[in-house]
């Protein structure tokens, strides 16, 4: 589950700093028919302010009112969500740092003591994180140990579990 908005990856202008941090803040810039929306973010370094584009000279007729007012109101859940948007991203040419952005909820270490664990994991946000590394916080093991146990056989999965996955997955860890 994302705990705040992720850090972005772009280069500053003032301070050759490469990280941003957003706090759900938009700005939106009307020219008669036209409109302009920008998400603002801070430099970690400096604390100059860059702008990532969310509308640019749109006609206003064809925003739904309802988004113009998540923007005038600065909606940090648009914020989460527009960040995760691919095609946002790839417009401003940024890339997203969800270190320290993100915590795993369990649901207790009861299961821990059986057998065979069937686990289901969900995403609450396209996070990229490895599920080795999930798996080995989880269950409160190394992520050696955690390695050892795929090679052996004794945690199988249906996907790659040593690649970054940003949705659901299942797996099974045999004691």
């Amino acid at each position: 589950m994302p705990t705040c908005l992720p850090l972005v990856l772009r280069r500053c202008h003032a301070c050759a700093s490469e990280r941003f941090r957003a706090h759900g803040r938009f700005r939106v810039n009307a020219h008669h028919k036209r409109i302009d929306a920008w998400l603002l973010a801070l430099c970690t370094g400096c604390g100059a302010t860059t702008k990532l584009t969310v509308l640019e000279r749109a006609n206003v007729r064809s925003v739904p009112s309802e988004l113009l007012d998540r923007l005038h109101a600065n909606d940090p859940v648009l914020a989460a969500e527009l960040l995760q948007d691919p095609v946002l991203r790839r417009r401003n040419r940024i890339a997203l740092d969800w270190a320290g952005a993100w915590r795993l909820d369990t649901g207790g270490t009861d299961h821990l003591d059986r057998e065979v664990i069937d686990v289901a994991v969900r995403f609450g946000a396209r996070i990229p994180v490895r599920p080795v590394r999930l798996i080995a916080e989880g269950c409160g093991l190394p992520r050696a140990e955690v390695g050892r146990l795929i090679a052996e056989g004794s945690l199988v999965s249906g996907v790659r579990l040593d690649a970054g996955l940003t949705g659901d997955f299942t797996f099974t860890l045999k004691r």
